[in-house]
């Protein structure tokens, strides 16, 4: 079992960047991770996905070259990068592990563990 924990989110303007991490109790070499965001009103949607040892990262159509998920599995620390946020990208974005081979996982279902989220607002 793993507990996580999200850190990083504010309140920021159009065009800027910030860094999510998502820091684990576990050995996170164990999970395959991803982090996905849900805005008010709306459904959890997928943002990025990384296997266990962390190659092969795959994107949402709506944040690819804008975001870049990393992990750095000797510190149990998950991250996303994102730059050029949007008003659009506001909603609470949560990170998430599943016990897994070397795969990828996309959806909400899928994954085990969750954070708490951390609230992400970009302002026009």
């Amino acid at each position: 079992q793993v507990q996580l924990v999200e850190s990083g989110g504010g309140l920021v303007q159009a065009g800027d960047s910030l860094r999510l991490s998502c820091a684990a109790s576990g050995r996170i070499s164990d999970y395959a991770m991803g982090w996905f965001r849900q805005a008010p009103g709306k459904e959890r949607e997928f943002m990025a996905a990384i296997s266990r040892i962390g190659n092969s990262p795959y994107y949402a159509d709506s944040v690819k070259g804008r975001f870049t998920i990393s992990r750095d599995n000797a510190k149990n620390t998950l991250f996303l990068q994102m730059n050029s946020l949007k008003p659009e990208d506001t909603a609470v974005y949560y990170c998430a592990a599943r016990g897994s081979p070397n795969l990828i996982f996309v959806y909400c279902t899928d994954y085990e563990y969750w954070g708490q989220g951390t609230q992400v607002t970009v302002s026009s």
